[in-house]
């Protein structure tokens, strides 16, 4: 069972967009900017070292009451030593999935945001990397139902 789909990182684009350097304001309105001057270059910003960063979309709904659904993008940096609680996409007996990693001392544990999944335990009898830490979850704007 797929839970991403993995695409390497092409920074060969520079597509500048307008950017609010100021800031969007979520509470109370602020006057509106009659233009904005600043500028923003995505791959400048989510992208650390070309070479170790992945892009994935995620498949299925074990993280979900993190607020990760399917269809989100997730950008996934091979380079970043996985710490204790990290997102991570880990490879696991053949397999990949998006995971929070729980250290412990004789085994680590992937944990689900849903408690419709049990946690993975992993020890050394399984096939087992952390492949990736997620650093950035790119959203479609989605209405409240």
């Amino acid at each position: 069972m797929k839970s991403i789909e993995i695409y390497k990182a092409d920074i060969s684009s520079k597509e500048q967009l307008p950017f609010a350097n100021d800031g969007i304001h979520a509470g109370f309105p602020s006057p509106a900017q009659d233009y904005m001057e600043f500028s923003i270059d995505l791959n400048k910003v989510l992208v650390k070292d070309a070479s170790s960063t992945f892009f994935g979309r995620v498949v299925g709904d074990s993280m979900c009451d993190e607020g990760i659904i399917e269809g989100d993008i997730l950008v996934i940096d091979k380079s970043i030593e996985p710490e204790n609680g990290d997102l991570c996409v880990c490879f696991v007996d053949g397999e990949f999935t998006l995971k929070r990693l729980r250290i412990e001392d004789d085994h680590c544990e992937l944990v689900p945001s849903n408690p419709a999944y049990k946690s993975i335990v992993v020890t050394a009898d399984n096939n087992f990397m952390v492949w990736g830490v997620v650093t950035y979850t790119i959203k479609k704007n989605r209405k409240k139902r």
